[in-house]
């Protein structure tokens, strides 16, 4: 299973901080590791007291779960003071991973959880280093240093928070207009995202937010798609928000969306397989621009429904190694080799690409296995694969490339990852 981290405060009510995050990761389908960074006195009314975990123990714990665990995204929630911020970041910025700030400064209740300094250590330790920062009003105002009155204000606090190279996330909750309007600061460019006005958000929303999206990107979703899954998730969990106490409603974090589960099965079952393919596939049958292994979700239509391992898998320093998570969308070749078998028969959603050896062919046979022939150079990708299953009755186990291309590419066939390890392990 893939597995994020958070790195925040403790609530006692459980709506939000450590308690919220790890219920909203849960819901993607992700394990959720912990730091925890203070501990809070606190229901749905108000703060009563907040006490910080010294910092080298938060240090002890990050280091304790980064030198054990493959964390595929952090977050950041409350983390109080400067002194922290800084431990936080001095850790962090040592390890390639996507970092998601909710630079959390004020409760849903209006109580204070950040000491003197934390906004500036934020500014000058922590959103340098991050992917995403995701604010609501009074917290862009305060990273920016600006009043937001305008849409030319938020716009601008965006590119001033944003300055280092992070993208930002600006809630629009905290906005008096009808339909709420968030902006997604990307790449210089930005994105407007509307939902109707609900009741008031209550207790958690920007954590579950915020955590939403860390788990999402931890599944291999970039920021834009991370971001809007989330807000679509969010938008649920504000609707169905339900009474812990006598305050606030809390936000609902154990909601889903339908179809996300089987996209988070084809990525999981990817991710598995590639942690296999690594230590069992041997150097020569890696083709020199990387091999691949993909995967479509049922009655795919289209590449943007076909995953596999984005940057494919690759030798350095003579070992085999992901380029990065497996993705949707991400591996065009071998998604219409897979959609024109998957006309022929819908239940073949895996494909594998190996380097071709003149004896691969013999290989295959010796165990049973059925291969035919095709030129890809030829023809188009999808025209070539017709011509190829043609040739045989039913589909073959594999479609090898015999044309002039200087590398060509044995192309495995089979139902799931699992089967595909299968057909693997023979013919290695």
């Amino acid at each position: 299973m893939r597995t994020a981290l958070t790195v925040a405060g403790s609530d006692s009510i459980g709506g939000a901080g450590i308690q919220a995050d790890i219920k909203a990761m849960a819901v993607i389908g992700v394990h959720a590791t912990s730091v925890i960074t203070a501990v809070t006195a606190q229901n749905t009314r108000g703060v009563d007291g907040i006490l910080p975990i010294p910092e080298e123990f938060i240090k002890s714990q990050l280091e304790a779960v980064l030198r054990d665990s493959d964390i595929k995204a952090v977050k950041t929630g409350m983390l109080y003071s400067a002194e922290i911020v800084e431990t936080v970041a001095d850790v962090l910025e040592d390890h390639d991973m996507p970092l998601i700030v909710d630079p959390v400064m004020i409760s849903g209740t209006g109580s204070s959880l950040s000491d003197k300094g934390f906004e500036t250590a934020l500014k000058r330790k922590l959103l340098p280093i991050c992917e995403l920062v995701t604010p609501n009003r009074h917290e862009a105002e305060v990273l920016a240093n600006m009043k937001i009155e305008s849409k030319d204000d938020l716009m601008l606090a965006c590119e001033l928070i944003g300055k280092e190279g992070s993208s930002v996330l600006m809630k629009g909750g905290h906005f008096n207009t009808p339909v709420v309007t968030d902006y997604l600061y990307l790449s210089s460019e930005f994105t407007k995202l509307e939902y109707p006005r609900l009741k008031k958000a209550g207790h958690g929303s920007g954590c579950v937010l915020s955590s939403f999206i860390t788990a999402n990107m931890a599944k291999g979703l970039d920021i834009v798609n991370a971001v809007l899954k989330s807000r679509e998730l969010v938008q649920e969990s504000i609707a169905t928000q339900y009474a812990v106490g006598k305050g606030d409603l809390v936000v609902n974090p154990m909601v889903k969306l339908k179809g996300d589960t089987d996209k988070f099965q084809v990525l999981d079952a990817l991710d598995s397989a590639a942690a296999r393919i690594v230590n069992l596939v041997p150097d020569e049958f890696v083709p020199r621009s990387g091999m691949n292994i993909a995967m479509a979700l049922k009655d795919a239509a289209g590449p943007e429904e076909i995953a596999a391992i984005d940057k494919r898998l690759n030798v350095h320093n003579g070992m085999l190694r992901k380029g990065g998570p497996a993705k949707f969308g991400t591996a065009e070749g071998l998604s219409y080799v897979l959609l024109t078998v998957m006309k022929h028969d819908p239940e073949m959603r895996c494909i594998m690409s190996l380097a071709y050896r003149d004896d691969i062919m013999d290989v295959m046979e010796e165990v049973g296995m059925t291969a035919v022939t095709t030129e890809m150079g030829k023809d188009k990708i999808s025209v070539a694969t017709e011509k190829a299953l043609k040739k045989c009755k039913g589909i073959p186990d594999a479609i090898v490339d015999k044309g002039p291309k200087k590398e060509r590419l044995v192309r495995l066939l089979a139902r799931d990852t699992n089967q595909m390890l299968e057909k693997l392990e023979e013919i290695l």
